[in-house]
């Protein structure tokens, strides 16, 4: 069960002839108008604030090639662009 309460809100006249102009369109209330428009930017804002998580995108294995070291660029450069002409 919903409740309602009753505001005031200012809304610049050009904005508020805009939005009357489209409820009147889609023959719907300007007070259901506002309110879709308020669940969507409200909608919005939470999914942003969601959490940002990278997937797991690790493999099985041993890890790098044998004879590869990481402190060695040159080995590892090669080691990457191997059968690559260019």
């Amino acid at each position: 069960m919903f409740t309602h309460m009753k505001t005031t809100v200012d809304i610049a006249d050009s904005l508020l002839v805009e939005a009357r102009e489209l409820a009147e369109r889609e023959r719907m209330t300007l007070r259901a108008l506002v309110e879709e428009g308020l669940r969507e930017v409200l909608a919005r804002r939470r999914r942003k604030r969601r959490r940002f998580r990278i997937r797991d995108a690790s493999f099985k294995g041993d890890g790098l090639q044998q004879g590869v070291d990481l402190g060695d660029w040159e080995r590892l450069s090669a080691v990457i662009y191997e059968g690559r002409g260019g």
